[in-house]
C-alpha cells in the first residue's frame, strides 16, 4: 500500500499542470460547499435564537381559538389566565399577552393593526416595553420599525387607534410611540401595536384575561392546561426548519453541478492517463503486479486529487471562512421583505461534522469516478499493453 501511494504521488506531481488544474477546481468544490452549508446553518442559529428572543421564549400556551393567520379568531381567543400559573407570572418567568385587532388612524390613513398588552417590567424577550412605563397624556405605546418606515411614524408621534371591547362596543383614544425597536423576527413588528398590559384589559373590559402566555423555561415539564394548547418550542420554530429544508435542497443541485464539473476532469483526466500510459501499466503487470494491483494504483492516484484538493483548499479556504464567520455575508436587499426570520447579516457556522463529513463525500466519489474508468486495465493484454496497444 505504501508503494502505491509513492508511486501515485509521483506519478501525481509528474502530471504538472494537468494535476493541478484538478486540484484547483476540485479545491474550489471543497470551499464553496463548506461555506454554503455553513450559511445555512448559521441562518438556522441566527432565525431560532432571534424568535427566542424576540418572540417564543422557551414555549407558549395559546388560547385554544387562537389562529395567527386569522385575525378574526382575536375577538373570541382570550380568558383568564390559569391559577397554576401564577407563581411563574409573578417570578417573571412566564409573560401574558392579550391581543385584540384594532385600526390607527396615522395623518388621515387607516391602518389594521395587532394591539398587543404586555407587562412594562418583563424581562424575557428583548422587546423594550419598559419605554411603555411613561407618563404621557396618551396611552403609550411601542412598535417595530418595519412599521415605522411603513406608516411614516417617528418616536413622538400621536395618532389614533380604534378597538372593540368585550361587548362588541367600539372605542377610540389617542396613542403615543414612545419607542421604536428594530428586530430580525417580521412577525414582531409587522402591524404590531404593544401598549401597557393593564390598559388593554381595562380598555376591553378583560381584566385578568390573556390571548397566550410566553414561559422561559423550554426543558420544563409542561402539564396539558383545559383551553389551552402547549406550543414548545420545536413546535414553534418548524416553519424556519422547513425553509432551511427546503433551501438546502435547492442548493444541492448546485453541489452536484459543481461536483460534475470537478468529476468530469478527473475521469477525462484518468481516461487519458490509462491511454497515455498503456506500456507502462504493461510493464507493472510483467514485473509480477497483478491486474487488481494496477487498477487499485490508478485508483489511489485519481483519488489522491481528493488528498491534495482538500490540503491546497485549506490554504486559502481556512482564511477566506474564518473571515466570513467574523463579518458574516450581508444579503444585497432587506432580508425583511422576506417575511421570515431572517438577519441582514448571516454569519456561517462550521461545525467539525459539516466539514468532515463534506470532505468524506468528495473523497468517495472522486474514489469511484477514478475506478471507473481504471476497470479497462483489468481487460489489457500484458504484451499488447507493452506494444502500446489496447486489446
Amino acid at each position: 500500500m505504501n508503494l502505491a501511494l509513492k508511486l501515485a504521488y509521483r506519478n501525481l506531481v509528474g502530471a504538472g499542470l494537468r494535476t493541478w488544474l484538478n486540484v484547483i477546481v476540485l479545491s474550489f468544490s471543497f470551499v464553496v460547499i463548506i461555506w454554503l452549508k455553513g450559511i445555512m446553518v448559521g441562518w438556522d442559529y441566527q432565525a431560532k435564537s432571534d424568535m427566542t428572543n424576540w418572540e417564543i421564549g422557551g414555549g407558549q400556551y395559546w388560547h385554544e381559538q387562537y389562529d395567527p393567520y386569522d385575525p378574526f379568531t382575536l375577538a373570541e381567543s382570550h380568558a383568564p389566565i390559569p391559577q397554576q400559573f401564577s407563581d411563574e407570572i409573578a417570578r417573571g418567568d412566564m409573560v401574558p399577552l392579550l391581543m385584540v385587532q384594532g385600526t390607527l388612524y396615522p395623518q388621515g390613513r387607516m391602518q389594521s393593526v395587532v394591539i398587543k398588552g404586555i407587562d412594562p417590567d418583563q424581562d424575557l424577550l428583548l422587546l423594550p416595553t419598559q419605554r411603555l412605563d411613561t407618563v404621557t397624556d396618551a396611552v403609550p405605546a411601542i412598535i417595530g420599525a418595519a412599521m415605522a418606515r411603513s406608516l411614516q411614524l417617528a418616536e413622538g408621534d400621536y395618532l389614533t387607534m380604534r378597538w372593540r371591547d368585550a361587548g362588541g362596543t367600539f372605542d377610540a383614544t389617542d396613542v403615543v410611540i414612545t419607542a421604536i425597536f428594530s428586530s430580525n423576527v417580521p412577525s414582531v413588528e409587522a402591524a404590531q401595536l404593544y401598549i401597557p398590559l393593564e390598559m388593554l384589559r381595562g380598555m376591553t373590559m378583560m381584566e385578568g384575561q390573556a390571548t397566550l402566555l410566553t414561559f422561559r423555561d423550554a426543558e420544563a415539564e409542561r402539564a396539558s392546561v383545559q383551553g389551552w394548547v402547549h406550543k414548545p418550542k420545536e413546535v414553534l420554530t418548524a416553519p424556519v426548519d422547513r425553509i432551511i429544508k427546503t433551501k438546502t435542497a435547492g442548493q444541492s443541485v448546485f453541489y452536484t453541478i459543481l461536483l460534475l464539473l470537478a468529476m468530469l476532469a478527473i475521469f477525462d483526466t484518468q481516461v487519458l492517463s490509462i491511454f497515455r500510459r498503456q506500456k507502462e501499466i504493461g510493464t507493472y503487470i510483467s514485473l509480477g503486479y497483478t491486474r487488481r494491483e494496477v487498477v487499485g494504483l490508478f485508483t489511489v492516484e485519481g483519488a489522491m486529487h481528493s488528498i491534495l484538493a482538500a490540503l491546497v483548499g485549506a490554504l486559502y479556504g481556512i482564511p477566506f471562512l474564518a473571515w466570513q464567520a467574523r463579518v458574516g455575508w450581508t444579503i444585497p436587499m432587506d432580508a425583511g421583505d422576506f417575511g421570515m426570520a431572517m438577519a441582514q447579516t448571516l454569519y456561517p457556522i462550521y461545525s467539525a461534522g459539516l466539514v468532515i463529513s463534506t470532505v468524506l463525500i468528495v473523497v468517495l466519489i472522486t474514489t469511484v469516478v477514478s475506478y471507473w474508468p481504471s476497470r479497462k486495465i483489468a481487460k489489457m493484454n500484458p504484451t499488447e499493453a507493452l506494444r502500446g496497444r489496447i486489446q
